[in-house]
């Protein structure tokens, strides 16, 4: 009778400790959200949102003010459509800006939203049309590599690099 009454408990513990296991992956991951505020609904519009991807952080001054909720392209546009579910606490103006910025080097990438100077207040519904698309590191490298190719292309006068003056 004890070892059946040591048994249940262990396997209590280890059922606690399993499921305390799959909550720290899931929040860590960022795909579990326990999130009982309100909030409302905005789309915003971005010609490139590199590797963004639902449920990451909208950012206003380092805070986490909402999260993405959904991402399509709108084929009328050729953008890509992004609406964000953001904490009704945290009002905004309509002329706000939005970014797409990186945490790190290569970290997550996020939206990161610069309050504007407008009166009204953004709503549920409302779209946002002053945004920034992210920066993808493989067109910075590629653009830098071709500027250099047009450097050396374009000083005719100079003779290629491993060449000798023979006179």
């Amino acid at each position: 009778m004890q070892r059946s009454k040591n048994d249940f408990w262990v396997g209590l513990f280890v059922l606690i400790g399993g499921a305390a296991m799959l909550f720290l992956a899931l929040k860590s991951a960022n795909l579990l959200a326990l999130n009982f505020n309100t909030s409302y609904n905005v789309t915003a519009k971005f010609d490139n949102i590199g590797g963004l991807k639902p449920r990451a952080a909208v950012k206003s001054a380092g805070v986490v003010v909402g999260r993405v909720d959904s991402i399509t392209f709108d084929d009328k546009s050729y953008q890509a459509s992004v609406n964000l579910a953001m904490e009704s606490r945290y009002v905004f103006p309509k002329d706000s800006s939005l970014k797409i910025l990186t945490s790190g080097l290569l970290g997550e990438q996020y939206i990161g939203v610069e309050a504007g100077g407008d009166l009204k207040n953004l709503a549920a519904g409302d779209v946002v049309t002053q945004t920034q698309s992210a920066v993808v590191l493989e067109n910075l490298i590629s653009q830098f590599l071709f500027n250099k190719a047009a450097e050396t292309s374009a000083s005719p006068g100079t003779p290629p690099p491993g060449t000798a003056d023979k006179r």
